[in-house]
């Protein structure tokens, strides 16, 4: 049974090292790939709340730590058996909770004005305290990020 609950626990582990799009922080895939970037202004900002994935991870990582824990309780076949199924379903919702805890959070909208082309939106953690009329760099790499220009 502590096998199991530490299975369930590495899988917890997994998913709450996803973290939320930041200007600051990259993903390891992003590391040595061009990346190019204009200049800006922010227009106006405004915090908005991210909803957690459901991509089912959660939800089979508890269902099956569940389904073997209560599969452990009872003297007979039979208890085991419904041990197994109640926990199981128990375990599949827990999952699914944390999962949407783990992975939701607040970010910030950003309306952006490039120095040339039209405006635009961008979300995310709002990690450098970004305000509206702020100078940005508006990075790109296949991800947009907005970062303040230093280059002044």
């Amino acid at each position: 049974m502590v096998r199991n609950l530490t299975g369930f626990l590495l899988v917890i582990l997994v998913l709450s090292g996803c973290s939320l799009h930041s200007g600051s922080t990259y993903e390891r895939s992003e590391m040595g790939s061009p990346e190019y970037f204009k200049k800006g202004v922010i227009l106006s900002v405004r915090e908005v709340e991210i909803k957690g994935t459901e991509s089912g991870a959660g939800a089979v990582a508890g269902a099956t730590a569940g389904g073997l824990a209560g599969s452990s309780l009872g003297g007979n076949t039979a208890t085991r058996a419904l041990g197994a199924l109640g926990g199981a379903v128990v375990g599949g919702l827990v999952g699914t909770a944390t999962e949407e805890i783990i992975t939701s959070g607040s970010a910030s909208e950003f309306i952006i004005q490039p120095d040339e082309g039209e405006a635009y939106a961008v979300v995310q953690v709002n990690d450098e305290e970004l305000k509206a009329g702020e100078r940005i760099l508006i990075m790109d790499s296949g991800k947009v990020r907005i970062v303040r220009d230093q280059t002044k």
